[in-house]
């Protein structure tokens, strides 16, 4: 795709969507051209949203690294999740994009829509090894774009010790009915239930999903009767006093402290608490969260992607993909996965890290049953549906509409 082509496409409403994606979710110096014209040698530009780690780190030794094997020196910068997106918008209109690009998996298909990214057929990536399930988070319209660093989604922690306390075997909790039964005998043994965050934002609609997938509903189709089901389960929750009202304001963050506290049998969270769990003074499990009928329900996936965006000088390409296969290789994803609480994208890596730490075992699990968030081709609707979403569920569970006028309106207005 030349110049002229890519900047007719970033239009205003893909620029409206990408704020609206990078805002709900989880600059530099010079172009990926500036140095250099052709494949090898000179410098190539990398972006992430890694902004602790300097220089010291062991990610960007591992750049550097990268860089050296494929040739070229490596410019890279580090920006907060919520200005990335942003930032790359603005430097492909003015022609002045990054060699390499991470970012969030959810505005993967919103660049993508405005033309920001090469497809895997123009860069000659290979993702043959990564999970279907994971890779889907970056594919839209039947192309993929790029390839996933990693991925962390939601379980429950659990505390052995109100559980047992309680009679609750957690090994019988295999789908809602038994989940709610544990909740209740918790509740009648004087302890409290399980904590989440329900909270109009990103946070909420995330956190709602696994409950949302695992009744079998479709993002396509907020009122559903099994959406409806979904909803009524979390305000039967609040109700019956096994969730507590703050769930309403809870981000992820103050969701965690809660059950760090010692008194909630569980929590809903994800693998980015794993270093508070080690913490948190009391012997904890993880459970993968249930579907309505039993099995694993979906989570979504949080993680990052990796993409080339789209250049001028189309022979930078090369090179890019070689530091693509670099970072994302079997043996540099077991270290930089286990470095940012990431479960790897890859069977072969995955357990490499369950054979060094069993604990993951759950997370794998996990993992292997989640989905991207604007899979199912959603690309850049997902930030409408997800706020449509995250306000019936605040109207259900603040008690001023049932889950099905909730739901309704919000399918309402999302059409």
């Amino acid at each position: 795709m030349n110049s002229s082509s890519r900047q007719r496409r970033l239009t205003a409403a893909a620029v409206t969507a990408l704020a609206v994606a990078v805002g709900a979710t989880a600059c530099s110096s010079g172009s990926g051209s500036a140095d250099t014209e052709g494949g090898d040698g000179g410098t190539y530009t990398v972006w992430d949203p890694y902004p602790q780690f300097d220089k010291t780190s062991a990610w960007t030794k591992l750049l550097d690294r990268c860089g050296a094997e494929a040739g070229v020196k490596i410019k890279r910068t580090g920006f907060d999740t919520s200005d990335l997106g942003n930032k790359t918008l603005l430097a492909a209109q003015q022609g002045n994009s990054p060699d390499v690009l991470i970012v969030d998996n959810p505005v993967v298909s919103t660049l993508a829509e405005a033309g920001v990214l090469t497809t895997t057929d123009d860069n000659k990536l290979d993702t043959s090894k990564v999970d279907p399930n994971l890779l889907a988070a970056g594919q839209s319209g039947g192309k993929t774009y790029g390839t996933p660093i990693g991925a962390n989604t939601l379980a429950l922690y659990y505390n052995k010790a109100v559980l047992k306390a309680a009679g609750v075997d957690v090994t019988r909790i295999k789908d809602w009915t038994s989940l709610t039964a544990a909740l209740a005998k918790v509740k009648t043994a004087g302890k409290k239930g399980i904590t989440f965050s329900a909270i109009g934002t990103e946070e909420g609609s995330f956190q709602f999903l696994p409950w949302f997938w695992g009744s079998g509903a479709k993002l396509t189709e907020l009122d559903s009767s099994q959406a409806v089901s979904a909803l009524s389960l979390w305000q039967t929750w609040l109700k019956d006093g096994y969730a507590p009202n703050s769930v309403l304001n809870n981000t992820q963050t103050t969701s965690w402290q809660e059950f760090a506290s010692g008194d909630y049998a569980f929590a809903e969270n994800g693998t980015w608490q794993l270093a508070n769990a080690e913490k948190a003074g009391f012997d904890y499990g993880v459970l993968p969260i249930p579907a309505t009928t039993g099995g694993n329900a979906a989570a979504p996936t949080g993680g990052e992607f990796v993409t080339i965006p789209a250049q001028q000088d189309t022979g930078r390409y090369a090179t890019s993909q070689k530091l693509v296969t670099c970072l994302t290789s079997t043996a540099n994803l077991n270290d930089t996965d286990n470095t940012l609480s990431y479960v790897a994208p890859t069977a072969e890596v995955q357990d490499k890290q369950v054979a060094a730490n069993a604990a993951l075992k759950p997370w794998v699990d996990a993992v292997k049953a989640a989905k991207g968030r604007t899979s199912d081709d959603l690309g850049i609707e997902y930030p409408k549906i997800s706020e449509q979403l995250w306000k019936a569920v605040q109207s259900a569970l603040s008690g001023s509409k049932s889950p099905e006028d909730a739901l309704s309106a919000a399918q309402s207005a999302v059409k």
